[in-house]
């Protein structure tokens, strides 16, 4: 089958071009220290909790694969992640009884101890439920990082090591976001072979 309009065609290059200037202006020193935190729960072995909503919530289950199995399996020694977005029935039933805002927040209070790490992804940086954990792990002295795009929202401000993609456009975010997820993935796996 062939696709006669060539309009896609300049399209597809445009989207790709603004992906690469997006690479390009990424701050690599974020994306360091988010791997040094991951190596440090490893060697420390801390829980990893992530979590996200529509396509970060994607993103987050994700990166629990890469990492509970991509990068652990046939290891003595192994991370020890959980994607709270992952437990639907819970997730759930804290809407249906609380609120939508409590659903991460309230499984942190059952496992988080102090020195873990606790990964929001937000495209935009405002995700009310991503946020209240991200505030409450602070509260409890845990290592708090937050994944985002735009400007970062409050997410930025408020985690204690952010990773922002700074662009106006949530695919090209989201799609750094897997990006770091894959470098992660990538550069530990090389580390700890």
């Amino acid at each position: 089958m062939q696709v006669e309009n060539s309009a896609y065609i300049t399209d597809i290059n445009s989207y790709l071009n603004s992906l690469q200037n997006v690479i390009n202006k990424v701050d690599r020193n974020e994306i360091n220290l988010f791997l040094q935190i991951l190596l440090n729960a490893y060697h420390a072995e801390k829980q990893i909790f992530v979590m996200g909503n529509g396509g970060s919530a994607a993103t987050a289950s994700h990166f629990a694969c890469d990492l509970n199995k991509g990068i652990s399996f046939g290891k003595d020694k192994r991370f020890k992640i959980i994607c709270l977005n992952d437990n639907i029935p819970t997730m759930l039933a804290y809407s249906n009884d609380t609120s939508y805002d409590e659903v991460f927040v309230e499984q942190l209070k059952n496992f988080l101890q102090e020195g873990d790490v606790v990964i929001g992804f937000s495209g935009s940086g405002n995700s009310k439920n991503v946020l209240k954990a991200i505030e409450y792990a602070n509260s409890k002295n845990a290592l708090t990082v937050g994944i985002t795009g735009y400007s970062g929202g409050k997410l930025k401000e408020t985690a204690k090591c952010s990773v922002n993609s700074n662009v106006d456009d949530m695919q090209l975010s989201e799609d750094m976001h897997l990006v770091y997820v894959h470098i992660a993935m990538k550069i530990l796996n090389l580390l700890l072979q």
